[in-house]
């Protein structure tokens, strides 16, 4: 290991020590300029502007993805995914204040140099590890959090591949209960692993609303639970609405999922979104 990998540990809260027995607010920071939610896309000239204000809303993990993997997103290169990542930890690198960073990636060797240059992170790939062969022993050897996706295929292919027999609850359970298994002979310690069931993955409009009725038994299986359902499909298609206008719906369904025991909620909208996890935690103390 580096000695700039020590030198620049305390320039970002280490996501090792984040308490996820606690319920995590997790910011969006598309570093894209093709994310589904227009509004979420951050140029270079306003990044820092925006996780600045995504940590004063109440955010305790920044994501930040310099790959979309919106329905039908175009392949983009590990140099490009790099350099759109690099404004956005330059940007904490360079502030004042300290948050916890996760890296939105599938490619193992942007963890290694998200380390390396600016210290631990915490994983988050939308593969599960079955990308990038190194992912899982790489997110091992630095000991990191990591978030891993259900998803068929790959962004351009997945909206094809929704049939699962015996229902999509089942299928992902199933699914996870082998790549959790993976995790752990890989090296991964069971409380560093962190389920997201992929809302809007290779799902149904109709499948993605089933998945979160059943999301308690995802979270049955022992491990902490993140929900990203911000501003999807799932919920403004049913009501003939936009991404723009679907706030509302997507507070609900975050108090939803919180209520099914999710730890961790990814959203593009902050504060009100701490509001929601500050009140569930009043409500259920």
């Amino acid at each position: 290991m580096s000695s700039s990998y020590t030198a620049v540990c305390r320039m970002m809260l280490d996501p090792r020590s984040l308490n996820l027995g606690e319920r995590h607010l997790m910011a969006i920071i598309n570093l894209t300029p093709d994310s589904f939610y227009s509004a979420s896309r951050a140029v270079r000239e306003d990044v820092a502007q925006r996780i600045a204000k995504a940590i004063d809303d109440g955010a305790t993990i920044i994501d930040l993805g310099g790959y979309s993997s919106r329905p039908g997103a175009e392949e983009v290169s590990l140099e490009q995914e790099w350099q759109r990542l690099a404004v956005g930890l330059d940007a904490v690198k360079q502030m004042d204040r300290s948050v916890v960073v996760s890296i939105d990636t599938f490619r193992s060797e942007i963890i290694r140099r998200a380390v390396e240059q600016y210290g631990p992170v915490m994983a988050n790939d939308i593969t599960a590890g079955e990308y990038d062969d190194n992912m899982l022993r790489t997110v091992a050897e630095y000991e990191l959090p990591y978030v891993a996706m259900h998803m068929r295929g790959m962004p351009d292919t997945m909206q094809s591949m929704i049939e699962y027999e015996g229902g999509v609850v089942e299928g992902v359970i199933s699914y996870f209960k082998q790549r959790v298994e993976e995790m752990l002979n890989a090296g991964i310690r069971h409380e560093n692993i962190i389920l997201d069931p992929g809302f809007g993955f290779a799902k149904s409009m109709e499948q993605n609303h089933e998945l979160m009725h059943g999301l308690d038994k995802l979270v049955a299986l022992g491990c902490k639970v993140l929900v990203g359902v911000s501003r999807k499909s799932m919920i403004y298609r049913p009501l003939s609405i936009t991404p723009e206008q679907a706030l509302p719906g997507s507070l609900a369904l975050g108090w939803e999922a919180l209520s099914k025991g999710a730890s961790i909620l990814r959203v593009h909208d902050v504060a009100a979104t701490r509001q929601i996890i500050d009140l569930y935690n009043y409500y259920t103390r």
